[in-house]
């Protein structure tokens, strides 16, 4: 591998990293025994919903804009909820949601 993506891998590694271990070693600075969780910022409880829903954005735009990647992504995203709605876990609706939108993908790229 190329110099820049050993930098790309090695920045990104860090990153996620840091996004976990920081708040919770400033968490363990914080709350003592005594007040236990009602010592929580608001900040630390919004944290989560908003990285999940940045890589959510991130992970719905295709990389190629085209119809077939826009219906693709629409039936992989519709899939995946459903699939998630019928088993309330986190492994098998992104399985499921990835494999139609590569089978879409496949069947379009074959049609065309």
């Amino acid at each position: 591998m190329s110099t820049a993506l050993w930098i790309a891998v090695v920045a990104s590694a860090l990153g996620t990293l840091l996004m976990r271990v920081v708040p919770f070693l400033w968490m363990q600075r914080r709350i003592d025994s005594t007040t236990g969780l009602n010592n929580m910022p608001q900040w630390l409880t919004i944290l989560g919903p908003l990285m999940i829903a940045a890589v959510l954005g991130v992970s719905i735009m295709p990389v190629n804009p085209s119809a077939i990647s826009w219906i693709a992504t629409a039936i992989g995203l519709g899939v995946t909820l459903m699939v998630w709605w019928r088993l309330r876990s986190l492994g098998w609706p992104v399985a499921a949601g990835v494999a139609v939108y590569g089978a879409v993908q496949l069947v379009a790229a074959g049609v065309g």
